[in-house]
């Protein structure tokens, strides 16, 4: 049964204006006192729930765990982040002081908007034991651009990658000049997701920051109208170059990875793509993708972020969820989450945090074959751009690729 957290409607008006969220009512509370609150009681998850292996990672692994362990019923329930933020919108809008979400999971532009809208619980991250023991609090200061001020505790990161069918593509492009070349070789065997996609449009970052050699100008600083233009002209040019050669002549794009997964399973094109550099290895097991599927990496570069996981400002169980949640950012949670018959996804832990057994096994796990080497991940990484490209770029290509002849 939820528990009631007392003087959480005063709370909530008191931060109409949202920015910093509320929480106070914990702040007198050890975590061992939280953690005991949050023994025998329910906690909602609400997160994308568009991929096998992170649900079966949640409800076959994480939860039976949570109940067993601290008598945490933990329910899952599959929403796009959009749709979850309108959710909370509609609550807060309707004086709902006991909401019904307590978990969300998300990062950049879903979490600026859920900061800026007052969707957020407040400041809980540093109170929680495994993030002071495993984490470095100064590699989660931003969250794409935006300042986190602990209003969200880091659950994974993963770095963009192409991937494809070595049967039909020996020598894969290198850098995105090498990609044009073979985009005109392999006229019809290649496309990108449009850009309101999210793997779509870091598809396109990362072509923006290669293309126009603009990398120290854009990465770390705040989002400039001025430099987005001078940064993305060679890249507009450079896809309305590729057009022609693009599936369906570029007359259609994809509107989503899904879709463009589909059309690379079934052989139409011949490379998809996704920002997690070790997911096709669940999708080769379950036949989805080709056994001769491989990732790789640009020489030019990986995007690469951090995903998240925060408490709504109404939440009717933040003891639960910052328990559930710190339980989410262990070394045993990390580490299965990690497995290719799990989720794949990386850890955002310090390695050098952990004692020496434990660490050896993080280092020793084997990813799976399609994914690439961690030095290979960290030669290339790029850190993301401000959270406000997203949304530039997706506006933009309509009028600068789409609608040009």
């Amino acid at each position: 049964m939820k528990k009631w957290v007392m003087g959480l409607i005063v709370l909530l008006a008191g931060c109409a204006g949202g920015a910093e969220g509320n929480g106070k009512e914990l702040s007198g509370k050890s975590f061992e006192d939280i953690r005991s609150s949050a023994q025998d009681t329910e906690v909602d998850l609400f997160m994308w729930g568009g991929d096998e292996g992170i649900n079966t990672y949640i409800d076959e692994w994480v939860a039976p765990r949570l109940e067993e362990e601290y008598g945490i019923t933990l329910n899952r329930t599959p929403m796009d982040t959009g749709d979850i933020l309108q959710k909370l919108r509609a609550e807060r809008q309707a004086g709902k002081s006991e909401g019904t979400v307590d978990v969300i999971w998300l990062n950049g532009e879903n979490f600026r908007n859920a900061k800026e809208n007052g969707l957020l619980y407040g400041s809980f991250r540093d109170r929680l034991p495994n993030f002071r023991e495993y984490y470095e609090e100064e590699d989660f200061t931003y969250d794409f651009g935006t300042e986190t001020k602990g209003m969200e505790a880091p659950f994974g990161k993963v770095q963009f990658a192409l991937q494809y069918d070595a049967e039909k593509v020996k020598n894969p492009p290198r850098t995105y000049g090498e990609l044009a070349e073979w985009v005109e070789e392999n006229p019809g065997k290649f496309t990108y997701p449009n850009p309101s996609d999210f793997s779509g449009n870091a598809f396109l970052r990362q072509m923006m920051l290669a293309v126009s050699g603009m990398e120290k100008e854009l990465s770390g600083e705040s989002f400039s109208e001025e430099a987005a233009t001078e940064a993305a002209g060679p890249m507009w040019d450079e896809l309305n170059e590729w057009k022609k050669d693009l599936w369906r002549d570029g007359e259609h794009y994809p509107s989503s990875l899904s879709e463009l997964d589909r059309l690379y399973s079934e052989g139409e094109v011949w490379m998809t793509m996704g920002y997690n550099e070790a997911r096709s290895e669940h999708l080769i097991d379950k036949g989805v993708f080709p056994e001769s599927t491989q990732s790789y990496v640009l020489d030019s570069g990986s995007l690469g972020n951090t995903h998240f996981l925060s408490v709504p400002f109404n939440s009717a169980n933040p003891e639960g969820a910052m328990t559930v949640i710190n339980y989410l950012m262990s070394p045993e949670a990390q580490l299965q989450k990690m497995k290719p018959a799990s989720w794949g996804d990386n850890t955002a832990l310090s390695l050098e945090k952990l004692d020496a057994d434990t660490r050896k096994e993080f280092e020793n796990l084997d990813r799976g074959a399609s994914v690439p080497a961690p030095e290979r991940l960290e030669e290339t990484f790029l850190p993301e751009l401000d959270t406000a490209y997203v949304d530039w770029i997706t506006e933009k290509w309509e009028n600068e690729v789409v609608r040009t002849p």
